[in-house]
């Protein structure tokens, strides 16, 4: 066993026992159905803030999107990180997070397919969301894995890819399963502090090693790498500038219709700690946003310029191994890293999980049965589907799908396609119709679903998922119309009820 194996070993153990810690200390307070989704609505903001960037970044981010990136794109990749940090959180909490705190207090509403039921009176819409949640959040949490388990591998060369996917797979359900969204908020405090550690050590390790000379020696040098060099270090992406600005806006905006990131405002307990968790949430995306991407923008220095065996999903491991395999102390940093990118892995996954699994406990199996589930058994429900989840993702990853970033943008674009509209402008407008709204979801499901279809046909399924940003942005833009358009022409039967609503803003 070599000393990067040794000592990635005992990190992993004390975080493992940390986690299953925070997950026993956690149950006491998730008895309760509120409690164990939501946290009783009264999380903090530093908690709340580090569960939003937590749930925002994953290992997908840096193995990757960053690693791609980073390597095709060069320098200009950066602007996601800072296009996600304003766009995609600082935006985001500006302009949602009281609004929905306060309307889905008001309705009781504990979801987003419990929202869409309680604002637009429609049960149907309920379960409809509830499908799509947990249908196609599958493949995002699969990405989740797939991405941890290319790091591992690289570690651990002797060991099978999915006995690390196994190993997150058990340490998320552990304290997730025990504690609900109190442990994943007290996990992801922990696991905020120890990216924003990580990723800062990594920064200075990566720039100061001698194939990229510091921030200076980057752009030199990769302004020499022949015929690459100009795109490498066009500040605006060069000839990859339409790529980049979808996928900004894609990762971006997405998460202003993805239920997990919404979620996050639910539980926050006012509006003191929105306004504080709106500076703190902001800061963390652009450490950890803008850093990764600039730790992938130096992989082709690093690596001498040849795209290691993997493909793009193996440059940022590869990177780290040889930035950090050398010397002692590189090794414990080394180790550090791995504890960074499993923390990123499991708070996104823990996220992704309590939502699916809500979505069927709470909100799909309620809605179809006749017989009325009361509360202990939808938590029992929510329990056992928090494992299902956990586990049907994890035999997902296991499959042989190579392309980890257009799997995961796939799901953000459906996803975020279908309830962007119905969400948002819920929240702003009195005049929005269920006819609206479900004209919003089916949107979304048909932009991606027919463009898949029709590229597929035509040029093959790699070719479809090469264009899943555009399909998302699409998505997302044809619903946020689309929503207000046919609500123009539609009529509202319940605008008493709708102004009742509305009085949430007042209190």
């Amino acid at each position: 066993m070599t000393n990067a194996q040794l000592y990635t070993i005992i990190a992993l153990l004390i975080y493992g026992l940390i986690m299953a810690f925070i997950g026993v200390f956690s149950f006491g307070k998730s008895k309760t159905l509120d409690g164990f989704l939501i946290g009783g609505r009264n999380i903090g903001a530093w908690a709340s803030a580090f569960a939003y960037g937590t749930a925002y970044f994953s290992a997908v981010v840096f193995v990757g999107y960053a690693g791609q990136h980073g390597w095709n794109i060069g320098i200009g990749s950066i602007w996601i990180g800072i296009g996600n940090a304003v766009l995609g959180c600082l935006l985001s909490w500006l302009l949602f997070a009281n609004k929905t705190r306060k309307m889905t207090k008001k309705l009781n509403a504990r979801t987003m397919p419990d929202y869409f039921e309680k604002r637009y009176a429609s049960k149907g819409m309920k379960v409809l969301a509830a499908v799509i949640i947990f249908v196609f959040l599958v493949p995002y949490s699969a990405a989740v894995y797939k991405g941890l388990g290319s790091l591992f591998s690289a570690i651990f060369p002797g060991v099978e890819t999915w006995v690390w996917m196994l190993l997150i797979a058990c340490l998320t359900g552990i304290y997730l399963v025990a504690g609900g969204y109190i442990a994943t908020s007290y996990t992801d405090l922990i696991q905020g502090v120890i990216m924003i550690v990580g990723v800062v050590c990594l920064v200075v390790a990566v720039l100061g090693n001698d194939a990229v000379g510091g921030l200076v020696g980057l752009v030199e040098n990769l302004k020499a790498i022949p015929q690459d060099g100009k795109q490498l270090t066009n500040i605006f992406g060069g000839s990859s500038f339409k790529f980049l600005c979808f996928n900004i806006m894609l990762t971006s905006f997405g998460t202003w219709g993805l239920p997990q990131m919404i979620g996050k405002f639910y539980a926050i307990k006012d509006t003191a700690a929105i306004k504080r968790g709106t500076i703190i949430s902001t800061i963390f995306c652009i450490v950890i946003g803008c850093g990764a991407y600039l730790i992938g923008s130096t992989s082709r220095l690093i690596l001498g310029g040849v795209l290691p065996e993997g493909g793009v999903d193996a440059v940022i491991p590869t990177l780290l191994m040889e930035v950090l395999g050398g010397s002692t102390l590189g090794i414990i940093l080394l180790a550090v890293i791995v504890i960074l990118l499993l923390s990123a892995s499991m708070s996104t996954l823990g996220a992704v999980v309590l939502t699916s699994a809500s979505a069927v406990a709470t909100d799909l199996i309620p809605a179809v049965r006749k017989k009325q589930t009361n509360s202990r058994t939808q938590m029992f429900l929510t329990r056992l589907f928090c494992l299902l989840f956990v586990a049907c993702s994890f035999i997902f990853a296991t499959q042989n799908i190579p392309i980890i970033v257009n799997l995961m943008s796939f799901s953000w674009g459906i996803v975020s396609g279908c309830f962007i509209g119905p969400y948002i402008w819920g929240l702003f407008s009195k005049k929005i119709t269920k006819a609206g709204a479900y004209a919003g979801i089916l949107s979304g499901l048909l932009v991606v679903g027919v463009s898949t279809l029709v590229i597929s046909l035509n040029s093959g399924f790699s070719a479809a998922a090469a264009k899943s940003p555009e399909m998302g942005v699409f998505a997302m833009a044809v619903s946020v119309v689309i929503v207000p358009l046919v609500s123009a022409f539609t009529k509202n039967k319940d605008k008493e009820r709708v102004e009742e609503i509305f009085t949430c803003y007042n209190e």
